[in-house]
Protein backbone atom coordinates (compact mmCIF):
# COMPACT_ATOMS: atom_id res chain seq x y z
CA UNK A 1 0.00 0.00 0.00
CA UNK A 2 1.38 3.36 -1.03
CA UNK A 3 1.76 6.26 1.42
CA UNK A 4 2.29 9.98 1.00
CA UNK A 5 4.14 10.27 4.32
CA UNK A 6 7.77 11.26 3.72
CA UNK A 7 10.33 8.73 4.86
CA UNK A 8 13.08 10.09 7.15
CA UNK A 9 16.63 9.38 6.13
CA UNK A 10 18.53 6.69 7.99
CA UNK A 11 19.75 7.88 11.41
CA UNK A 12 23.36 7.02 12.27
CA UNK A 13 23.57 4.36 14.98
CA UNK A 14 26.03 4.92 17.85
CA UNK A 15 28.62 2.18 18.29
CA UNK A 16 27.89 -0.35 21.04
CA UNK A 17 29.86 0.12 24.28
CA UNK A 18 32.75 -2.29 24.79
CA UNK A 19 31.77 -5.58 26.45
CA UNK A 20 32.46 -5.88 30.16
CA UNK A 21 35.37 -8.15 31.04
CA UNK A 22 34.35 -11.71 31.76
CA UNK A 23 34.03 -12.66 35.43
CA UNK A 24 36.91 -14.77 36.68
CA UNK A 25 36.19 -18.47 36.72
CA UNK A 26 35.26 -19.95 40.09
CA UNK A 27 37.88 -22.26 41.57
CA UNK A 28 37.22 -25.94 41.18
CA UNK A 29 35.55 -27.60 44.15
CA UNK A 30 37.87 -29.89 46.06
CA UNK A 31 35.51 -32.85 46.22
CA UNK A 32 37.99 -34.93 48.18
CA UNK A 33 37.70 -32.45 51.05
CA UNK A 34 34.05 -33.43 51.38
CA UNK A 35 34.57 -37.15 50.92
CA UNK A 36 33.32 -37.10 47.31
CA UNK A 37 35.18 -39.05 44.67
CA UNK A 38 36.67 -37.06 41.78
CA UNK A 39 36.43 -40.11 39.54
CA UNK A 40 33.87 -40.10 36.70
CA UNK A 41 30.41 -40.94 38.00
CA UNK A 42 28.90 -44.36 37.69
CA UNK A 43 25.97 -44.20 35.28
CA UNK A 44 23.83 -46.51 37.38
CA UNK A 45 24.51 -44.40 40.47
CA UNK A 46 23.79 -41.16 38.58
CA UNK A 47 20.53 -42.65 37.37
CA UNK A 48 19.63 -43.66 40.92
CA UNK A 49 20.31 -40.14 42.19
CA UNK A 50 18.22 -38.61 39.42
CA UNK A 51 15.42 -41.02 40.20
CA UNK A 52 15.67 -40.22 43.91
CA UNK A 53 15.51 -36.48 43.23
CA UNK A 54 12.43 -36.89 41.07
CA UNK A 55 10.85 -39.09 43.72
CA UNK A 56 11.52 -36.50 46.40
CA UNK A 57 9.76 -33.86 44.37
CA UNK A 58 6.74 -35.94 43.44
CA UNK A 59 6.10 -38.81 45.82
CA UNK A 60 7.80 -38.04 49.13
CA UNK A 61 6.28 -34.58 49.36
CA UNK A 62 2.83 -35.83 48.32
CA UNK A 63 1.64 -36.01 51.90
CA UNK A 64 -1.53 -37.89 52.74
CA UNK A 65 -4.27 -35.98 54.54
CA UNK A 66 -6.91 -37.91 56.48
CA UNK A 67 -9.25 -36.56 59.13
CA UNK A 68 -7.39 -33.27 58.98
CA UNK A 69 -4.03 -34.89 59.79
CA UNK A 70 -0.91 -35.08 57.63
CA UNK A 71 1.08 -38.31 57.29
CA UNK A 72 4.48 -38.87 55.71
CA UNK A 73 4.20 -40.20 52.16
CA UNK A 74 7.45 -42.18 52.15
CA UNK A 75 6.88 -45.71 53.49
CA UNK A 76 3.22 -44.83 53.86
CA UNK A 77 2.27 -48.28 55.13
CA UNK A 78 4.56 -47.90 58.17
CA UNK A 79 2.82 -44.77 59.38
CA UNK A 80 1.55 -44.43 62.92
CA UNK A 81 -1.45 -42.27 63.81
CA UNK A 82 0.49 -41.09 66.83
CA UNK A 83 3.29 -39.61 64.74
CA UNK A 84 1.02 -37.74 62.33
CA UNK A 85 0.18 -34.09 62.83
CA UNK A 86 -2.87 -31.93 62.30
CA UNK A 87 -2.38 -30.02 59.04
CA UNK A 88 -3.33 -26.67 60.55
CA UNK A 89 -0.84 -27.25 63.40
CA UNK A 90 2.12 -28.29 61.26
CA UNK A 91 4.22 -25.20 62.02
CA UNK A 92 3.39 -25.47 65.71
CA UNK A 93 4.39 -29.14 65.67
CA UNK A 94 7.78 -28.26 64.22
CA UNK A 95 8.09 -25.58 66.89
CA UNK A 96 7.20 -28.19 69.52
CA UNK A 97 9.99 -30.47 68.29
CA UNK A 98 12.45 -27.59 68.63
CA UNK A 99 11.10 -26.89 72.13
CA UNK A 100 11.77 -30.53 73.05
CA UNK A 101 15.33 -30.03 71.78
CA UNK A 102 15.72 -27.01 74.05
CA UNK A 103 14.20 -28.92 76.96
CA UNK A 104 16.69 -31.73 76.41
CA UNK A 105 19.77 -29.50 76.23
CA UNK A 106 18.65 -27.83 79.47
CA UNK A 107 18.11 -31.27 81.01
CA UNK A 108 21.64 -32.27 79.96
CA UNK A 109 23.08 -29.01 81.37
CA UNK A 110 23.51 -27.44 77.92
CA UNK A 111 25.17 -30.48 76.40
CA UNK A 112 24.17 -32.05 73.09
CA UNK A 113 25.18 -35.54 74.18
CA UNK A 114 26.39 -37.49 77.18
CA UNK A 115 28.51 -40.07 75.35
CA UNK A 116 32.27 -39.31 75.70
CA UNK A 117 32.83 -39.17 71.96
CA UNK A 118 36.18 -38.21 70.45
CA UNK A 119 37.10 -34.54 70.23
CA UNK A 120 37.23 -34.77 66.45
CA UNK A 121 34.63 -37.35 65.29
CA UNK A 122 34.46 -38.00 61.57
CA UNK A 123 31.00 -39.52 60.97
CA UNK A 124 27.84 -38.92 63.03
CA UNK A 125 24.37 -40.32 62.32
CA UNK A 126 21.17 -38.81 63.73
CA UNK A 127 18.23 -41.22 63.55
CA UNK A 128 14.78 -39.67 63.18
CA UNK A 129 16.27 -36.20 62.89
CA UNK A 130 12.91 -34.38 62.83
CA UNK A 131 13.50 -30.67 62.17
CA UNK A 132 17.25 -31.36 62.08
CA UNK A 133 18.01 -28.92 64.87
CA UNK A 134 20.22 -31.34 66.84
CA UNK A 135 22.20 -32.33 63.74
CA UNK A 136 22.76 -28.68 62.81
CA UNK A 137 23.92 -27.80 66.32
CA UNK A 138 26.30 -30.77 66.23
CA UNK A 139 27.54 -29.71 62.81
CA UNK A 140 28.46 -26.31 64.25
CA UNK A 141 30.11 -27.87 67.29
CA UNK A 142 32.09 -30.44 65.29
CA UNK A 143 32.92 -28.67 62.00
CA UNK A 144 35.23 -31.45 60.81
CA UNK A 145 32.60 -34.16 61.21
CA UNK A 146 30.20 -35.38 58.55
CA UNK A 147 26.68 -35.18 60.00
CA UNK A 148 23.89 -37.25 58.45
CA UNK A 149 20.30 -36.97 59.68
CA UNK A 150 17.50 -39.16 58.38
CA UNK A 151 13.74 -39.07 58.76
CA UNK A 152 10.61 -40.34 57.04
CA UNK A 153 9.46 -36.80 56.33
CA UNK A 154 11.59 -34.07 54.66
CA UNK A 155 10.75 -31.21 57.02
CA UNK A 156 14.35 -30.09 57.57
CA UNK A 157 15.52 -26.64 56.45
CA UNK A 158 17.39 -26.14 53.19
CA UNK A 159 20.09 -23.89 54.62
CA UNK A 160 22.29 -25.95 56.91
CA UNK A 161 25.97 -26.06 57.95
CA UNK A 162 28.16 -27.30 55.09
CA UNK A 163 29.00 -30.53 56.92
CA UNK A 164 25.36 -31.48 57.53
CA UNK A 165 23.04 -33.27 55.15
CA UNK A 166 19.65 -34.93 55.46
CA UNK A 167 18.06 -37.89 53.74
CA UNK A 168 14.61 -39.43 53.65
CA UNK A 169 14.90 -42.94 55.03
CA UNK A 170 13.23 -45.49 57.27
CA UNK A 171 15.47 -46.45 60.19
CA UNK A 172 13.60 -49.75 60.55
CA UNK A 173 14.53 -50.83 57.03
CA UNK A 174 17.84 -52.61 56.33
CA UNK A 175 20.69 -50.12 56.61
CA UNK A 176 22.95 -49.87 53.57
CA UNK A 177 25.72 -47.61 54.89
CA UNK A 178 29.11 -48.84 53.73
CA UNK A 179 31.21 -47.04 56.37
CA UNK A 180 30.63 -47.16 60.14
CA UNK A 181 29.91 -44.14 62.30
CA UNK A 182 31.88 -42.75 65.23
CA UNK A 183 28.66 -41.81 66.96
CA UNK A 184 24.99 -42.71 66.41
CA UNK A 185 22.33 -40.60 68.08
CA UNK A 186 18.70 -41.64 68.50
CA UNK A 187 16.34 -39.39 70.44
CA UNK A 188 12.61 -39.38 71.17
CA UNK A 189 11.42 -42.16 68.89
CA UNK A 190 8.67 -43.33 71.22
CA UNK A 191 5.55 -44.25 69.24
CA UNK A 192 7.68 -44.50 66.10
CA UNK A 193 9.57 -47.81 66.37
CA UNK A 194 8.06 -51.28 66.03
CA UNK A 195 11.19 -53.33 66.76
CA UNK A 196 13.61 -51.71 69.21
CA UNK A 197 15.93 -54.74 69.54
CA UNK A 198 16.44 -54.80 65.77
CA UNK A 199 17.12 -51.06 65.69
CA UNK A 200 19.66 -51.47 68.51
CA UNK A 201 21.40 -54.28 66.61
CA UNK A 202 21.64 -52.20 63.44
CA UNK A 203 23.20 -49.40 65.49
CA UNK A 204 25.74 -51.87 66.88
CA UNK A 205 26.59 -53.20 63.42
CA UNK A 206 27.20 -49.68 62.08
CA UNK A 207 29.09 -48.17 65.02
CA UNK A 208 32.85 -48.02 64.59
CA UNK A 209 34.95 -50.03 67.05
CA UNK A 210 35.50 -47.74 70.01
CA UNK A 211 32.57 -45.55 68.94
CA UNK A 212 29.33 -44.78 70.74
CA UNK A 213 25.59 -45.06 70.28
CA UNK A 214 23.33 -42.96 72.48
CA UNK A 215 19.57 -43.34 72.92
CA UNK A 216 17.45 -40.76 74.75
CA UNK A 217 13.77 -41.50 75.17
CA UNK A 218 10.75 -41.17 77.40
CA UNK A 219 8.73 -43.20 79.81
CA UNK A 220 5.44 -41.48 78.97
CA UNK A 221 3.50 -43.03 81.83
CA UNK A 222 2.74 -39.93 83.92
CA UNK A 223 3.37 -40.26 87.63
CA UNK A 224 3.97 -37.89 90.55
CA UNK A 225 6.39 -38.12 93.49
CA UNK A 226 3.59 -37.79 96.02
CA UNK A 227 1.01 -39.90 94.17
CA UNK A 228 -1.25 -36.88 93.71
CA UNK A 229 -2.32 -37.83 90.17
CA UNK A 230 -2.82 -41.54 90.85
CA UNK A 231 -6.14 -42.65 89.34
CA UNK A 232 -7.00 -39.07 88.43
CA UNK A 233 -8.62 -38.38 85.03
CA UNK A 234 -5.38 -37.02 83.53
CA UNK A 235 -3.53 -40.24 84.36
CA UNK A 236 -6.38 -42.38 83.07
CA UNK A 237 -6.45 -40.37 79.83
CA UNK A 238 -2.72 -40.79 79.38
CA UNK A 239 -2.83 -44.54 80.03
CA UNK A 240 -5.67 -44.97 77.56
CA UNK A 241 -3.46 -43.24 75.00
CA UNK A 242 -0.53 -45.53 75.92
CA UNK A 243 -2.69 -48.62 75.47
CA UNK A 244 -3.90 -47.37 72.10
CA UNK A 245 -0.33 -46.81 70.97
CA UNK A 246 0.70 -50.31 72.06
CA UNK A 247 -2.22 -51.77 70.12
CA UNK A 248 -0.95 -49.90 67.07
CA UNK A 249 2.39 -51.69 67.50
CA UNK A 250 4.41 -48.72 68.76
CA UNK A 251 5.95 -48.50 72.22
CA UNK A 252 5.33 -45.11 73.90
CA UNK A 253 7.55 -45.95 76.90
CA UNK A 254 10.88 -47.27 75.57
CA UNK A 255 13.04 -45.24 77.97
CA UNK A 256 13.34 -47.77 80.83
CA UNK A 257 14.16 -50.57 78.36
CA UNK A 258 16.92 -48.89 76.37
CA UNK A 259 19.79 -50.07 78.57
CA UNK A 260 18.87 -53.72 78.08
CA UNK A 261 18.24 -53.28 74.36
CA UNK A 262 21.78 -51.96 73.89
CA UNK A 263 23.33 -54.67 76.05
CA UNK A 264 21.48 -57.38 74.12
CA UNK A 265 22.69 -55.85 70.85
CA UNK A 266 26.31 -56.36 71.92
CA UNK A 267 27.35 -52.96 73.25
CA UNK A 268 29.80 -52.86 76.15
CA UNK A 269 30.12 -50.40 79.05
CA UNK A 270 26.45 -49.43 78.75
CA UNK A 271 25.55 -46.56 81.07
CA UNK A 272 21.97 -45.44 81.76
CA UNK A 273 20.87 -42.25 83.51
CA UNK A 274 17.33 -41.19 84.37
CA UNK A 275 16.15 -37.57 84.30
CA UNK A 276 12.93 -36.06 85.62
CA UNK A 277 10.93 -33.98 83.14
CA UNK A 278 8.42 -31.96 85.18
CA UNK A 279 4.94 -31.13 83.89
CA UNK A 280 3.43 -28.28 85.86
CA UNK A 281 4.72 -25.54 88.12
CA UNK A 282 5.58 -27.67 91.16
CA UNK A 283 9.41 -27.86 91.05
CA UNK A 284 11.36 -25.74 93.55
CA UNK A 285 14.76 -26.53 92.00
CA UNK A 286 15.76 -23.77 89.55
CA UNK A 287 17.17 -26.22 87.04
CA UNK A 288 13.96 -28.26 87.12
CA UNK A 289 12.02 -25.03 86.60
CA UNK A 290 13.99 -24.40 83.39
CA UNK A 291 13.05 -27.88 82.18
CA UNK A 292 9.49 -27.33 83.32
CA UNK A 293 9.09 -24.16 81.24
CA UNK A 294 9.86 -26.05 78.03
CA UNK A 295 8.08 -29.19 79.20
CA UNK A 296 4.86 -27.29 79.81
CA UNK A 297 4.95 -25.70 76.35
CA UNK A 298 5.65 -29.09 74.78
CA UNK A 299 2.75 -30.68 76.64
CA UNK A 300 0.40 -27.82 75.80
CA UNK A 301 1.07 -28.16 72.06
CA UNK A 302 0.97 -31.96 72.27
CA UNK A 303 -2.40 -32.08 74.00
CA UNK A 304 -3.82 -29.42 71.68
CA UNK A 305 -2.84 -31.56 68.68
CA UNK A 306 -4.16 -34.73 70.31
CA UNK A 307 -7.64 -33.22 70.37
CA UNK A 308 -7.65 -33.58 66.59
CA UNK A 309 -6.85 -37.31 66.65
CA UNK A 310 -10.14 -38.53 65.23
CA UNK A 311 -11.40 -42.08 65.95
CA UNK A 312 -11.09 -42.99 62.29
CA UNK A 313 -7.42 -42.06 62.40
CA UNK A 314 -6.71 -44.06 65.53
CA UNK A 315 -8.17 -47.15 63.91
CA UNK A 316 -5.59 -47.10 61.11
Amino acid sequence: MASDTPIAPDTPVAPAPPAAPAAPALPAVDNARYGISNEPGDSAYDSEVASYTTSLATNITDYKIENGRRYHAYKEGSRSPFTSVAEDLLTKENDRLDIVHKMTTVMLHDRLHLAPIAKDPQRILDLGTGTGIWAMDMGDRYPNAELLGNDLSPIQPRWVPPNVRFEVDDVEADWTYTKPFDYIHCRYMSNAISDWPRLSKQCFDHTKAGGFTEFIDFDLDWTSPDGSIDNRPIQKLNRDWINGSLQAGKDPCPGPKLEQYLKDAGFEDVYAEKFIVPVGTWPADKHLVRRDTNGNRNMDLNLHDRKKLAPGTISK
